[in-house]
């Protein structure tokens, strides 16, 4: 299938296609779609809310990097959520700067931006 007719098939209206995220031990890659919208600075809790009402999810720290690496004129030069909990402290979660692309834990009472993405495993 070419890529032409993949997008005409899967893309759906107002998201911007982000590109193939290889997988990892043994998961498939996958196509990552950013949804239409972003979310201004809320909460780690109200942002993953937001995601999930508008049909996907917060991005997970690889998906960011992807996201920079493509669509980096989509983001404002600020700190975006990612949706991924810190391991070993549940009260931070993980985030990436959109002007310079670093990632760092930071606290769920903080403010960050957000938008959402989706995925579709590739078979």
């Amino acid at each position: 299938m070419s890529k032409e007719q993949f997008l005409k098939d899967n893309l759906r209206p107002g998201e911007t296609y982000a590109g193939i995220l290889l997988g990892q031990n043994g998961e498939p890659d996958q196509h990552i779609f950013m949804l239409p919208g972003e979310a201004e600075r809320a909460t780690w809790k109200k942002q993953l809310a937001w995601a999930k009402k508008n049909g996907g999810r917060l991005p997970l720290p690889r998906e960011q990097s992807l996201l920079i690496a493509n669509l980096k004129e989509h983001f404002k030069p600020e700190y975006y959520w990612s949706g991924m909990q810190h391991a070993a402290d549940s009260r931070y979660a993980w985030a990436q700067v959109f002007h310079n692309g670093n990632q760092d834990y930071c606290n769920h009472l903080n403010e960050f931006r957000a938008r959402a993405v989706r995925s579709i495993p590739i078979q």
